[in-house]
């Protein structure tokens, strides 16, 4: 029956490559969706997140966390589980982070593809002063409770290798604020 219609070997085929396709999607490219709590300060807490187990997260820590869309709660202890505060926030994306501590984050647009002159285009994102040394480029401060406007998280990095060369595209990313400013100077000289 197969060798006698062309039409259902190509139907087949067209199945088994659809399938290929999101096997190699799922198992090699998907990006995972998660939240995080992190502590980039020496001292140690305690936390709750929506009245679930209390949890350590100790200097320099991050933790997944489950978060729900929509109202979250976290509750926050010192080191000797004297609450510190008791806090809601609102969930409105796939991956996110709770800083703790209410540290200094900076969101850092990273742009792939040709560009003659990638200076050029750092520098018409404008600058922002950070300990009083300028940094060029499309940067964005937070140190909110909750940030989700951002598409790596702290323990990712930026894409090494970029889909489409013709044209211009751009991935954001969170970073602590050492971190941000180590990973400028390695890669931008101005």
């Amino acid at each position: 029956m197969l060798k006698n219609n062309p039409s259902l070997k190509g139907l087949l085929f067209a199945i088994l490559a659809t399938i290929a396709a999101f096997a190699i999607y799922f198992i090699f490219l998907a990006k995972p969706n998660y939240y995080l709590v992190d502590n980039p300060t020496p001292d140690t807490y305690f936390f709750s997140v929506n009245n679930g187990e209390q949890k350590i997260l100790s200097s320099g820590q991050y933790l997944k966390v489950d978060l729900n869309k929509g109202k979250n709660s976290i509750k926050v202890f010192d080191q000797n589980k004297k609450m510190l505060y008791d806090s809601a926030f609102d969930v409105k994306n796939q991956r996110g982070l709770i800083n703790i501590a209410h540290k200094d984050y900076y969101v850092f647009k990273q742009f792939y593809g040709y560009f003659r002159d990638k200076d050029s285009l750092i520098m018409a994102q404008g600058s922002m002063n950070i300990d009083g040394k300028p940094f060029l480029g499309n940067i964005k401060k937070e140190n909110k409770l909750y940030s989700e406007d951002f598409y790596f998280n702290i323990d990712e990095d930026y894409n090494k290798v970029i889909k489409n060369i013709d044209k211009v595209e751009s991935r954001t990313k969170i970073f602590r604020k050492q971190d941000f400013i180590n990973y400028y100077n390695e890669n931008y000289k101005f």
